[in-house]
């Protein structure tokens, strides 16, 4: 009788933790062998991945043509938990521009940042702004005087971030260097963006995002700092969990469109999935590419070649749209601070690649 009674109950927990996979995810649930992957593959992937010696893996999934192949976490951390995503917080903001532009407060993408802002409100607004774009912002060409690795630089984010009201000052860095011509990796050019949202639509980015984007997608747990004068850090600084991360590629790999509602422009998703820019040279041995504040890769993975877009952040975290194979991975991790967990973001992506050409 009792083992009875526990058999039934734990089918109930199994049915329960299936019922509300489903019910919070908003997806259906395959195996990764029904969505074309090899399971044993999986399987070995898997095994690798919880047996990692760094305790700061923290999640991964995979979701191919609408549905979640993969949902695993580790080392203590689970569906609900909320993470750092830190700079891949930049390719959210580079969506949350698209949803302005379908909303009307911005027209296109070579409006400059100057004509956002009345120069009465922001009185130090350098007349430099006049030459700088939108497009140069999302492709990190912006020319300002500002560069994440280089603290002397007067929009270097060490001199901005701590004030309780950062507009004034970013408006009044100075170009140093004629925009579009060369690329510089700086917070500055998405905290603009997130500003120049903020002022058209008069809420901070945190609340946009909630409203135009999140609350739309059932994504209720999150958190981005924001300061006492209602801006938010649009560079990084948001918390979101493994599923919800997934779910905004998932965003991108749909063209801006979540059942059947169209949340961001269709021609701006359109644009952001296939700007391709070389300017970013060298600079990360990951990427190719880089436009519209995402990195572009192609890659060879056993015979296959493929081209995805992804988001970074510092740690390890990572969102990988793959719009041809109607794919979308995000991992996350807390290994601030360092370079490996970049190559084993690299690592896991070239097992499932080829995991799923195993099954071809």
């Amino acid at each position: 009788m009792k083992r009875k009674f526990c058999f039934l109950f734990l089918l109930c927990l199994s049915f329960s933790a299936h019922a509300q996979m489903k019910a919070i995810s908003n997806l259906p649930v395959i195996s990764p062998g029904d969505a074309g992957f090899n399971k044993d593959s999986i399987d070995a992937l898997n095994d690798t991945l919880s047996k990692f010696t760094q305790r700061d893996f923290r999640g991964l999934i995979v979701i191919k043509d609408n549905k979640i192949v993969i949902e695993n976490y580790f080392n203590t951390f689970w569906r609900n938990h909320i993470h750092d995503i830190r700079s891949a917080g930049k390719s959210i903001t580079a969506l949350l521009l698209g949803v302005a532009i379908k909303d009307g407060l911005v027209q296109n993408l070579d409006q400059d940042v100057y004509s956002f802002f009345s120069k009465e409100k922001y009185p130090s607004m350098h007349e430099d702004y006049k030459k700088v774009k939108l497009i140069h912002l999302l492709n990190m060409v912006s020319g300002l005087d500002a560069d994440s690795d280089n603290p002397k630089t007067e929009g270097s984010e060490g001199k901005w971030v701590a004030k309780d009201e950062w507009l004034n000052y970013l408006l009044s860095v100075p170009l140093s260097s004629k925009p579009g011509e060369k690329w510089v990796y700086a917070d500055i050019n998405a905290v603009l963006i997130g500003a120049i949202i903020e002022e058209k639509s008069g809420m901070s980015l945190r609340d946009f995002a909630r409203q135009k984007v999140f609350s739309p997608m059932e994504i209720k747990e999150f958190y981005w700092y924001t300061n006492a004068a209602n801006q938010t850090g649009a560079a990084g600084n948001l918390y979101i969990s493994t599923l919800d991360f997934a779910k905004l590629g998932l965003l991108v790999a749909n063209n801006g469109k979540w059942g059947n509602k169209q949340l961001v422009d269709y021609d701006y998703m359109n644009r952001l999935l296939n700007e391709h820019s070389t300017a970013i040279g060298d600079y990360n041995p990951l990427a190719d590419e880089y436009g519209m504040l995402w990195y572009r890769s192609k890659r060879k993975f056993g015979t296959r070649e493929v081209n995805y877009l992804w988001a970074s952040g510092n740690g390890g975290n990572h969102l990988v749209v793959v719009p041809k194979e109607n794919m979308v991975i995000a991992i996350t991790s807390g290994a601030y601070g360092n370079w490996y967990p970049h190559m084993r973001a690299y690592f896991i992506l070239s097992k499932l690649f080829q995991a799923l050409e195993t099954k071809d």
